[in-house]
């Protein structure tokens, strides 16, 4: 059956290419900047981009122009299809404003959401938007199970360093004091995001010490219909953090995701991150 909704969402979303292909998901890219170089997300893989970190340039980035959003909504628009547009949280990106810009003269044929998450958070809620769309159902009830889907996921972040999030000026509101526990203290922080927004959760003496944290964090949230491990450079410490949180809470292996996020997030996060993403079951309520 061909979808009546299509499904689009920014380069922020780690989802793999072939998920992206079998569910003809569109990608809109961020932009990545060093000094005079200017990329689309996408053109540098993972391992040239970090190269490049090393060079004399810091890397910057910014949302896609809101012409972009706006020649791809129209291009399906004229297809006879309804948009739905997924992106990175609001509350640390222009994308979403972008976007909804873009949407405004296509009225109720795009639908903005924003997915207050990033990386394989707004990922899945991509991923589960294109399913519905498959499965024939109307933008009403695809947008009803986001919700659903957005309200009971968990991001959790251990740092090994700040020097990135400091240097992209996204957290703000709390970076001034955790800089200082970093360095006076020699400790490794440890971030959530409540309703898009990065928040201060903790702080660990040792990186290892700030995983632990993590997973007694997601053992606590109760039974769990999707997780995942996103990391920067530490692709074998990710799979060892799957391999504990399976055999911790019970979780099949095979079903959690593990993967490198981006150049995008990659800018601001540093080498040397872990972060879990998870979704309590809907019969769950965590206190």
């Amino acid at each position: 059956m061909e979808e009546i909704i299509r499904v689009v969402t920014d380069s922020s979303c780690d989802l793999p290419r072939r998920l992206v292909e079998r569910f003809k998901i569109s990608i809109v890219p961020l932009i990545v900047r060093f000094g005079p170089n200017v990329y689309r997300d996408g053109e540098l893989p993972v391992d040239g981009f970090w190269e490049k970190t090393t060079g004399p340039h810091r890397p910057q980035t910014s949302q896609p122009p809101v012409g972009e959003f706006e020649t791809l909504f129209d291009q399906l628009v004229a297809k006879g299809k309804q948009v739905l547009c997924l992106t990175v949280t609001s509350k640390h990106s222009g994308t979403f404003n972008a976007a909804r810009l873009a949407a405004e003269r296509f009225g109720e044929a795009v639908k903005v959401f924003d997915s207050f998450s990033f990386s394989l958070g707004l990922g899945l809620q991509a991923l589960t938007a294109a399913q519905a769309a498959r499965a024939g159902r109307t933008m009403q009830e695809t947008l009803a199970l986001l919700e659903d889907l957005r309200a009971r996921m968990y991001m959790t972040i251990v740092l090994d360093t700040l020097e990135s999030l400091r240097r992209g000026g996204r957290a703000d509101a709390f970076i001034a004091i955790v800089e200082r526990m970093t360095q006076v203290l020699n400790i490794k922080p440890i971030v959530n995001t409540i309703n898009g927004q990065l928040r201060l959760l903790g702080a660990a003496r040792s990186f290892k010490g700030g995983l632990k944290h993590v997973l007694d964090q997601v053992e606590g949230l109760g039974p769990l219909e999707h997780l995942a491990v996103v990391h920067t450079r530490r692709h074998e410490i990710a799979e060892e953090m799957a391999d504990r949180l399976a055999e911790r809470i019970a979780f099949p292996r095979e079903r959690i995701w593990v993967g490198e996020t981006g150049a995008v997030l990659s800018c601001h996060a540093g080498a040397g991150v872990i972060g879990v993403m998870a979704v309590t079951h809907p019969s769950t309520c965590p206190g």
